[in-house]
């Protein structure tokens, strides 16, 4: 079974791809300025042994782009309308990478009813002391000269890493160019409530928990060990040589660790 539909809350629509799969239910959320088109080799490479789920979070991918609420409690709403409206009586495994983990913990923290086990990649919960974090964020995304001609032009302004890659790959045709599937004030509000500290959801949580860093990624060593040192029985997974997108430049080893914790 393979298929989209538009999950109605409020006035926002939440797009959801089932990858079909046998198995218990994985629920995948990706990251800022992403779209769940970046998790489908992640959700395939499961697929022998579980059902996979994508989200479009609010925002984001063919999710409503300019949502009115960009708080993380709206971002935890449209999670919890979609698992009980596609896999109603099923607790999850729930994964997400960067913002996506972030908005997976607070899932978790919140509605542990719903969440079997817990997977962070290159998340946490500390959030970000630097006041123009978030801004830096906002003015780099309205840098970009859109529309882009074609995707030779986007990926000769947007380089050749691998997010740059993922991000020209699903750049939105519109009749005067490509345009990316976010808009540039939506992502820094979005972010922006992500820098709040979160510590006693963290603190809190009931589900069993991995999390996953890059070697180079986006924590220091002290910020990895400070959330471990919060919630001690959470199991640590580190992937040698990967960036803040391991899902990408570290697909191997990613779904390695990955399957091993969700077999567990």
């Amino acid at each position: 079974m393979k298929w989209a539909v538009i999950i109605r809350r409020g006035d926002v629509e939440i797009a959801v791809t089932d990858r079909g799969g046998d198995g218990p239910v994985v629920v995948l959320l990706h990251g800022l300025a992403g779209s769940s088109r970046e998790l489908l080799p992640t959700a395939d490479a499961l697929a022998d042994s579980f059902r996979t789920v994508l989200i479009d979070q609010r925002g984001h991918g063919n999710s409503t782009r300019r949502p009115a609420d960009v708080s993380r409690e709206a971002f935890v709403g449209d999670v919890v309308a979609v698992l009980e409206e596609v896999v109603p009586g099923e607790r999850v495994r729930l994964v997400g990478q960067s913002m996506g983990a972030h908005t997976a913990m607070l899932t978790a923290a919140a509605r542990p009813d719903l969440v079997d086990r817990l997977v962070m990649l290159e998340g946490n919960a500390g959030g970000d002391e630097r006041p123009d974090g978030a801004r830096k964020i906002g003015k780099y995304f309205a840098s970009w000269p859109v529309p882009f001609a074609n995707q030779a032009a986007a990926r000769s302004y947007l380089g050749d890493g691998v997010l740059a890659v993922a991000w020209v790959n699903d750049l939105e045709r519109t009749p005067g160019g490509l345009r990316p599937r976010f808009d540039a004030d939506v992502m820094e509000a979005t972010i922006a409530a992500v820098q709040a500290d979160r510590w006693a959801e963290w603190e809190g949580l009931a589900v069993p928990t991995l999390a996953v860093f890059a070697e180079n990624g986006m924590f220091t060593e002290a910020q990895k060990d400070e959330l471990i040192r919060r919630r001690p029985g959470t199991r640590r997974a580190d992937i040698a040589g990967a960036s803040h997108d391991a899902h990408l430049d570290a697909f191997d080893r990613w779904i390695e660790v990955l399957r091993g914790y969700l077999n567990e």
